[in-house]
């Protein structure tokens, strides 16, 4: 069905409801209204890495670490997975008249916010610190939840417009100022994708103001930008609550019923939260135009009708074995084992048992379901730790594994101080009486996360800094003094202060929050059966002090396309067990690029690729650019990227297609146009940074335009 004939048929049903009615409709708990056959229904739904809070599902890794795959292909499997047990469960729970929340078919993600702080608790739930990174990661997963029939497979939402990371405690109340460039650069290029080139069918508002106003009632983001330059035809959705703050927090109205009236207005269509209980009032007063109710119904059973809610779709069939079902378990460890990140390698990885015969394991996320699953999970019908993936993997290896929790991932009781010495000194032994020690550290969503979701409230979910919690950092400590070589795991959603690390551990895997499952892909790495190939999708950086203040929105020091100090692992960075490496590049078209007066053509680059070693390989090929205009920012930024499979000892050629539109520069203004008169194109399987080249031992091939 066509959004044309959905929309037709939603002005016909909402023609016939008592404005009472379509009041009633634009709260995220529609109840029913019989007389109209229309049954109630719950808008309210997440798949942000695999179908979510309604039960067994699927588990993929959180969504920094599907960021770290930069393997567009994968992001729609997973996207469809997402929507195919979406449907499952809907088709069943409809058959037993159960619509409560999660049992919808709004899928509220993902989110597309920019990654710009290591702080931000809710960092885990984006792709990166990079905007380019983020659609293109986006719009694959928008595409594979949505479908392509007759009717929307399930409805995507572009979360949180706009200009929203952190801090969390003040989110609430917050006023995000950011200038036109950085809006136009950084904070809006992947809503704008989402809108214009992946046709999402929801956007939802984020709880802060930007620029002064309300981002759940904007007339910026909302009115010139969303339905006006964007065209968006879907529907609005309030942040949880958000509408709220209007008046108990951001103080730009003085009641409830102004708040209400406000978000109509602006066209927040559908209310997470009770705010839009008090619409009838506000009609009865007059604050509140019937037109703009009716109008914020249309565009709801719109939706409901692309979806086919209430008549036959050609999803009804999908059955309910569809979930966690085998095809989708591989997706599920295909994405883990592309998502990690190997940092460093001093040469001990991969394991093996001529020259291992103990390992010990040791750390608070060596036997942790949390760590596995991030924040906003499905539930797993089988959990995998790091400790039992090694131990799985180990045994087919006839070597012993050794274990030590070593200490709370967070903080110990202060009522026994005595414990925490007692746990490390285990920690010390099983060190002591192993050939390496696999070291299990990081975080969890309940220190990480979002706000009044994690048990760290001195911080709303946000981070204080990049280091780990006290007593993680006395167990590395105590562990590298026994002179064990170790092997460091970070299982964490954001970048962690690794120097420490760095500097004495002999390697180290960035695992992010893997999935239920991901502690046989951890081990399967460890021990040589998979060949790394996740790209930090985040800089690391070398402590906390460079950052700008947290609350500080200017782009400026933030990110790898700002920063003026070197990384300790780059943006785009990651080892494998072979040497890879882009052997030569060339412009095949689009020299013309700056003669062109459109931005509808691009440059199409040809290249060789090659991998010394006897383990297959999947490699990205990440390509960046900087034209000479003054307004790029300060470091070449990414502008393609693709994956491939390499054979053992091989070499493959790829052709890729840098559009003109990813040469243009943002001026200060928020005007995006192509300026500049040559650019420089570094193509590699990195950054063209100092730091990059040094890691890695290769640099990329630099072309000129």
């Amino acid at each position: 069905m066509n959004r044309e004939a959905a929309r037709k048929k939603a002005e016909e049903l909402v023609s016939q409801m008592t404005i009472e009615e379509m009041a009633s409709q634009l709260r995220f708990d529609s109840p029913a209204i019989p007389r109209l056959n229309i049954p109630e229904y719950n808008w309210w739904n997440e798949g942000l890495h695999g179908f979510a809070r309604s039960g067994t599902a699927t588990s993929f890794p959180q969504a920094i670490g599907l960021g770290a795959t930069f393997d567009t292909e994968l992001l729609g499997e997973v996207g469809e997975v997402v929507s195919t047990e979406a449907r499952a469960k809907y088709n069943e729970y409809t058959k037993h008249e159960d619509r409560d929340i999660y049992k919808g078919l709004t899928i509220w993600s993902p989110n597309i916010n920019l990654f710009r702080d290591p702080r931000w608790g809710r960092g885990q739930e984006t792709y990166g610190e990079d905007p380019y990174l983020i659609k293109e990661l986006a719009l694959p997963f928008i595409k594979g939840i949505q479908g392509e029939g007759e009717h929307l497979k399930a409805a995507a939402c572009a979360k949180h417009m706009a200009v929203h990371s952190g801090p969390e405690s003040l989110r609430h109340s917050f006023d995000a100022k950011a200038s036109m460039k950085d809006m136009h650069e950084t904070y809006l290029p992947q809503f704008e994708a989402a809108v214009v080139e992946g046709e999402v069918e929801s956007v939802m508002g984020a709880y802060n103001r930007t620029n002064g106003e309300p981002c759940c009632a904007h007339s910026y983001l909302m009115g010139e930008l969303l339905r006006g330059k964007w065209g968006f035809k879907g529907h609005f959705v309030s942040d949880c609550w958000a509408l709220r703050d209007f008046h108990e927090n951001h103080r730009v109205t003085s009641n409830i019923v102004e708040s209400a009236a406000l978000a109509l207005k602006e066209g927040c269509d559908l209310n997470c939260g009770c705010t839009y209980i008090t619409i009838e009032q506000g009609l009865r007063d007059g604050r509140i135009d019937p037109e703009d109710v009716k109008r914020s119904a249309i565009n709801l059973f719109t939706t409901r009708y692309l979806l086919g809610l209430n008549e036959e779709t050609e999803y009804d069939s999908i059955p309910y074995e569809k979930v966690e079902c085998e095809e989708h378990l591989k997706i599920a460890g295909r994405a883990t084992a592309e998502s990690i990140v190997l940092l460093k390698n001093d040469g001990i990885l991969p394991l093996s048992s001529d020259k291992v015969r103990t390992i010990g394991v040791i750390g608070p996320n060596a036997s942790s379901r949390d760590a596995l699953i991030g924040n906003y999970y499905g539930t797993s019908s089988e959990y995998i730790t790091p400790l039992q993936g090694i131990i799985d993997e180990a045994g087919k290896e006839g070597i012993r594994v050794l274990y030590s929790e070593g200490c709370h991932l967070f903080k110990d009781r202060p009522d026994n101080l005595a414990r925490p010495m007692n746990r490390i000194s285990e920690a010390q032994i099983v060190a002591e009486h192993s050939d390496v020690v696999v070291l299990c550290l990081g975080l969890d969503a309940t220190i990480e996360g979002e706000e009044g979701d994690t048990g760290n409230q001195f911080a709303s979910g946000d981070k204080i800094d990049l280091k780990l919690p006290a007593p993680q950092r006395l167990l590395v400590e105590k562990v590298l003094e026994t002179g064990t070589p170790v092997i460091v795991l970070m299982l964490a959603g954001s970048a962690m202060d690794l120097d420490l690390e760095s500097e004495k551990a002999k390697a180290i895997l960035q695992c992010w929050y893997p999935g239920a499952r991901g502690g046989r892909e951890i081990a399967q790495i460890l021990f040589g059966k998979i060949n790394p190939s996740g790209k930090l999708p985040v800089t690391i950086y070398r402590g906390d002090d460079e950052l700008p203040e947290f609350t500080d929105y200017s782009m400026k020091g933030r990110t790898y396309r700002y920063m003026r100090n070197e990384a300790m692992y780059p943006f785009g960075f990651g080892l494998k067990y072979t040497k890879t490496a882009v052997k030569s590049a060339e412009i095949v078209e689009g020299r013309d690029i700056f003669a062109d007066s459109s931005v509808e053509g691009s440059v199409k680059i040809k290249a060789t690729v090659s991998n010394e070693g006897s383990l297959e390989a999947r490699e990205v090929v990440e390509v960046y650019a900087r034209t000479d205009s003054a307004d790029e920012p300060l470091n070449p930024k990414l502008v393609a990227f693709a994956s491939l499979k390499l054979p053992a000892d091989g070499t493959k050629d790829i052709e890729i297609d840098i559009p003109y539109k990813n040469f243009t520069t943002v001026d200060n203004d928020g005007v995006r146009a192509l300026r500049g008169t040559k650019a420089e194109i570094w193509v590699g399987i990195s950054q063209p940074d100092e730091r990059s080249r040094a890691l890695l031992g290769t640099a990329p091939v630099k072309l000129d335009i």
